[in-house]
């Protein structure tokens, strides 16, 4: 299973009517490509991709390899043919400044980065956000970009936090084209690192 004929940019849009970390990817049409929801109470992250909001056909599923996550590596699973499709993982110490992933791909090799474009951002969030009032605000003008890149420092995608009250918004753009099985495996590392980053604050 790969997601096909993508039409850029797509929306990650979380829902504030429920208490899992739910969201939906729609494309510039506003047509559904998946509906992310992240299972509740579970030590290790466990994340099911649907076709839509209906939930009606399991397409993905996203598993932490451990339980303490400042190393944990993510495995995405194809549910429709039951393979591996790869994974993404978080650079521990790295990721306190400027947060970096690693995507790899189904054997094991690393394909592309995900890095943060500015770790300045998150530093002002986190102090702004301390101030009366004007912390309320910070999701309007502090949001933070990342962009994928390859081994060669080659650009493929951006995605964008929206400006929004609560968070939740995200925008991904593809700049260059690349091959479909390798745009899900990056699809689906994103919408990963969207959670974590959220929970991170």
């Amino acid at each position: 299973m790969i997601l096909k004929n993508l039409n850029y940019p797509l929306d990650f849009k979380f829902k504030i009517t429920t208490l899992a970390s739910d969201f939906n990817i729609t494309d510039k049409n506003g047509n559904y490509v998946a509906y992310v929801r992240q299972k509740m109470f579970k030590l290790k992250e466990d994340v099911i991709v649907f076709n839509d909001e209906s939930k009606s056909q399991e397409l993905f599923n996203i598993k932490a390899n451990q339980w303490i996550d400042f190393n944990a590596s993510y495995m995405m699973t194809d549910l429709v043919n039951g393979k591996k499709f790869g994974r993404l993982a978080r650079k521990g110490m790295r990721s306190i400044w400027k947060s970096r992933y690693d995507i790899i791909d189904e054997n094991d090799q690393p394909k592309y980065q995900i890095n943060e474009d500015n770790g300045w951002i998150k530093v002002w969030d986190s102090f702004i956000g301390e101030i009366p009032i004007i912390g309320l605000f910070t999701g309007y003008f502090l949001n933070p970009s990342y962009t994928v890149k390859d081994s060669a420092g080659k650009e493929y995608f951006r995605l964008k936090k929206m400006p929004s009250l609560i968070g939740r918004r995200f925008q991904l753009e593809r700049l260059i084209d690349i091959d479909d099985e390798d745009e899900s495996l990056v699809v689906l590392s994103f919408l990963m690192m969207v959670l974590l980053e959220r929970a991170r604050g």
